[in-house]
């Protein structure tokens, strides 16, 4: 069956195209297994509540735009009954009954690991053509607001410039009585009654309220403006659009932009924990992310019930938290082909679960070919990171790129461009960075306060609890370019035992039991890497290609559509080849016990590059087989 919605239909119709629904969840209230929904031209405003399943991938239920038309759904409602208060200021009042039993402005950004860098903010906004506008905490800061110019980034204690100081000076501030809400905004000149002035009043934009709403395709929608909460791995983790807690959705072609906190959300729901480490403050919230998973377990969590999602093609922007967020939802998903930028740049609110895509127990999740930039974090890998490939990603300008923590492999990093100043934080343990171009700091980093879960491999089943003893990683085939002031390359390594066999002997000329692990450093594997201007080698490398006085003047030039690498290499740089790394000759994880293999448990064979090009015994070092001595300047997007 399909159904069509338009803006001049209406929802006592019978949803045909020639008499269509008016409203995308009249739709949803009667679309089966194996129905289309056809949206046509037109600005939404409302929240989509999916109310049944498809049955399989082939019996999906399939929500999309009518080809060639634009449809936006809006988590907003724009307004036109400002009164002018006082120079550029105007207020409106509304009364709470507007909002329903949602009112943002009434609701603080509230959770776990959440850390604020300035007074409490809310879940409202409000937008001028389209443009966001920052929360003041006093009244009297509305009439002669600052612009900012630079802001402090957190995670890297570095100054960085704000990425619109102009905005920053549109400012609002709301009140919220027994009966009515009172917004008050800095227009500057602007009047928002002629203007397209919106306000944030819904949630989401598309996200199920029941779980298990499974096989469901979104596909070529604009969607905006929604006020969605700060999401955690220990809350509810609902987004401007997601499964919640469901399997088989695939969500591609949609511009997905201004949400609040989270703009896609695989993550999980309430049940099994909703911030009751900053509720009920008696437990760290890492002992109530330990009690998630076990939690989760009891509720279903496997691939059978839960995860299985693709995320493609989509451009993501201008959220305030996560371009992409999960735990435990994002379980056996593919996350490919996305534009992800401008995530969490606004720095209203600031805390430790940012980035463009943050995921928990991504287990054998692969997320590849994406184009991540201008982001406080591009990807955040955390806890049960297992299985997991990030592979042929570009990543540049943002104030970090990569972060894995408190994982215990396998899990593979390929083929990737990490182009920012800093791109690695490696605070785990079983990795296998393979052909990378990495161009900034790598900060390399044991925990031994913190002992994760680790699982079978392919499975939620859990096999057992470590902590991160640092080590345990392989790095072949990588081309690291150091900068000034940055610390590059493989040699934090130093010291390391090279084989598991010289671990073994080395922990068994001490005594006890956890204590000689302790105090031995794991194995890595590394060779055939080459460094470049100040990046420092292993010191047990053995084929390395080492040119510590020349700069490849390497640059990303970002065009709008097309990206381009351009590099200068040196005469040697064709003396080293690649060489093709397997699950034949990557050691296998020691304490998982697992092979580097692809989630079906198949030889993985890493011979394919960024451009997914085929590479051979003369293809060179890096993501891209064809770099060569010289100039290179090759598209890349």
């Amino acid at each position: 069956m399909i159904y069509h919605v338009a803006k001049n239909g209406s929802d006592q119709n019978p949803g045909t195209k020639e008499k269509p629904f008016l409203t995308i969840n009249k739709a949803a209230s009667v679309a089966m297994a194996g129905d289309t929904v056809i949206v046509h031209e037109g600005v939404y405003r409302e929240w989509v509540k999916p109310k049944h399943k498809g049955l399989s991938d082939k019996r999906r239920i399939t929500y999309q735009a009518a080809e060639g038309e634009k449809v936006v759904i809006k988590g907003s409602e724009r307004i036109q009954s400002w009164q002018h208060v006082e120079g550029t200021v105007w207020k409106v009042v509304l009364p709470n009954s507007f909002f329903g039993d949602y009112n943002p402005y009434a609701l603080e950004i509230f959770g776990d690991w959440l850390v604020t860098v300035e007074e409490k903010k809310h879940l409202g906004d409000v937008y001028l053509n389209g443009m966001s506008f920052y929360e003041v905490s006093r009244y009297e800061d509305l009439f002669n607001p600052v612009v900012r110019t630079e802001v402090m980034d957190h995670w890297t204690k570095r100054i960085v410039p704000v990425h619109n100081p102009e905005q920053t000076k549109y400012v609002w501030y709301a009140e919220v009585d027994a009966e009515n809400t009172t917004i008050w905004a800095n227009f500057h000149g602007a009047d928002p009654n002629n203007e397209l002035v919106e306000i944030n009043v819904r949630r989401s934009c598309f996200y199920p309220v029941e779980t298990g709403i499974d096989y469901i395709t979104v596909r070529g929608f604009e969607m905006a403006h929604a006020a969605t909460p700060w999401t955690p791995p220990t809350a509810d983790q609902p987004g401007l659009i997601g499964p919640n807690w469901s399997k088989g959705w695939i969500i591609e072609y949609n511009i997905i932009h201004d949400s609040k906190c989270s703009g896609i959300s695989l993550g999980k729901e309430a049940s099994t924990g909703n911030n009751y480490r900053s509720i009920r403050k008696d437990k760290p919230g890492y002992q109530y992310q330990l009690e998630a998973v076990f939690s989760a377990k009891r509720n279903g969590w496997s691939k059978e019930k839960i995860g299985s999602h693709i995320v493609r093609y989509n451009t993501i922007y201008d959220c305030g938290q996560n371009g992409i967020v999960g735990h435990l939802g994002c379980i056996f998903s593919e996350i490919h082909h996305n534009h992800i930028y401008n995530i969490a740049l606004k720095r209203e609110f600031w805390g430790h679960e940012i980035a463009g895509i943050k995921f928990h127990a991504a287990i054998d999740t692969h997320i590849h070919h994406n184009r991540i930039h201008d982001c406080s974090l591009g990807i955040w890998c955390d806890w049960q990171t297992q299985g997991t490939r990030i592979s042929k990603n570009i990543l540049y300008n943002n104030n970090r790129d990569l972060f894995v923590e408190v994982s215990h492999g396998p899990y593979i990093v390929d083929n990737n461009i990490l182009a920012s100043d800093y791109s690695l934080d490696n605070f785990s343990q079983g990795g296998a960075y393979i052909n990378n171009l990495i161009c900034g700091k790598i900060n390399h980093h044991k925990v031994l306060g913190r002992s994760t879960q680790y699982h079978l491999p392919h499975s939620t089943e859990i096999k057992g609890f470590s902590l991160i003893y640092g080590g345990d990683d392989r790095f072949f085939n990588n081309i690291f370019i150091g900068k000034e002031d940055v610390k590059t390359g493989t040699a934090h390594y130093n010291g390391y035992t090279t084989s598991l066999e010289e671990y073994i002997e080395k922990v068994n000329e001490k005594n006890g039991d956890l204590e000689r692990f302790i105090a031995v450093e794991q194995p890595v594997y590394i060779n055939n890497n080459a460094y470049f201007n100040g990046a420092e080698a292993f010191e047990k490398e053995n084929e390395k290609l080492v040119e510590m006085n020349f700069d490849p003047k390497l640059q990303i030039i970002d065009n709008g559509d097309e990206v381009y690498l351009s590099c200068e290499l040196p005469e040697s740089f064709e003396t080293i080849k690649s060489q093709i790394q397997s699950t034949d000759t990557l050691t296998r994880v020691r304490i998982v016990d697992a092979e580097f293999e692809n989630p079906d448990g198949s030889k993985l064979i890493l011979d394919t590059d960024l451009l997914d090009e085929k590479r051979d015994e003369n293809s060179s070092l890096g993501p891209i087989a064809k770099l060569k001595k010289g100039k290179n300047y090759i598209r890349v997007w």
